[in-house]
């Protein structure tokens, strides 16, 4: 696969899912803004607490890349994929933080 299209794939998926994720979340969310009660959902039932479990050890994988990279290959900016991995989601931060990274790490080699 081509840099160029690892690139595009990244920014393709991270814009699919904000998209989803405003179409899906933010109506219900803004009729009723009980964001501890809509995180509390994520966990109504076993299968839905398998997704969102993974969803947060995503995010923890995330945290531990951001802070790997930071000290041994000089990647800056992370803290913002971390929030985006909050809001909207694991999906844009790390699939941004994965683009700043090849980004930052092609820019050194050259």
């Amino acid at each position: 696969m081509s840099s160029n299209t690892y690139n595009i794939l990244l920014l393709s998926i991270a814009a699919l899912f904000t998209a989803l994720f405003c179409v899906i979340v933010v109506p219900p969310l803004w009729q009723n803004p009980d964001v501890i009660g809509a995180l509390a959902a994520g966990f109504v039932n076993p299968y839905a607490s398998g997704y969102s479990l993974d969803t947060i050890c995503c995010w923890l994988v995330l945290a531990v890349l951001v802070v790997f990279d930071a000290k041994h290959h000089g990647i800056q900016g992370g803290r913002l994929y971390l929030i985006l991995g909050l809001v909207p989601g694991v999906a844009t931060g790390f699939a941004l933080y994965l683009y700043s990274r090849h980004k930052q790490l092609g820019a050194k080699l050259s």
